[in-house]
């Protein structure tokens, strides 16, 4: 009896757990960059508009892209240098450049909001991404994220607050709380040393 019980309470080996201890003592901008690129982001540190602006044009030609959503005034004006045609209007078939609410570092998503996906769901806009994004919009948590939302729009919070975390379109996600979720995305991350 006593080798049937050594046998059924034996302790499995358990798998050594990627602890995020190993992060604590690193930048916010390089455990987000870690989980990003782990998710199957793709990144490119700009340290001058002129990077911005040479990284957007190779992104664009790499892709063969014709046309490209973007509705924010600023980022136009990046985009205006470059040889491709610019709509307003945001659709599935047009890649889309855009900002950001925030970069979130313990899972490397980005988070958005109606201020840069308008009433759209993420799911109703183009499978392809790219995102302008500051170095000091990274945030160490989901929480200080939607504070730092909150804080910002002081009484005129926007809506249709979302996140993207997943930048690969065949995967799906196992995390319990994006179940049924669609946000994979092919995204490229410009971002922009602004500190």
């Amino acid at each position: 009896m006593s080798f049937f019980k050594k046998l059924f309470n034996t302790p499995k080996e358990e798998e050594p757990k990627t602890n995020d201890l190993e992060f604590d003592n690193l930048p916010l901008d390089q455990i987000f960059v870690n989980k990003f690129i782990k998710n199957n982001g793709k990144f490119l540190y700009c340290t001058t508009l002129e990077e911005v602006t040479k990284n957007l044009s190779d992104i664009i030609h790499e892709n063969s892209w014709e046309t490209v959503s973007c509705n924010d005034y600023d980022l136009l004006k990046l985009i205006k240098t470059i040889n491709v045609e610019t709509t307003n209007k945001f659709s599935k078939k047009h890649p889309l450049f855009c900002g950001c609410e925030h970069l979130i570092s313990e899972n490397g998503s980005i988070l958005f909001s109606s201020n840069q996906l308008k009433e759209f769901k993420i799911p109703e806009l183009s499978d392809d991404f790219i995102v302008y994004a500051t170095t000091s919009q990274l945030v160490k948590s989901k929480g200080e994220s939607l504070t730092g939302i909150k804080t910002r729009y002081q009484g005129n919070i926007p809506s249709n607050i979302s996140a993207i975390n997943n930048y690969n379109l065949n995967s799906e996600s196992q995390d319990f709380m994006s179940y049924g979720s669609t946000n994979a995305k092919n995204l490229y991350l410009l971002l922009f040393e602004d500190l």
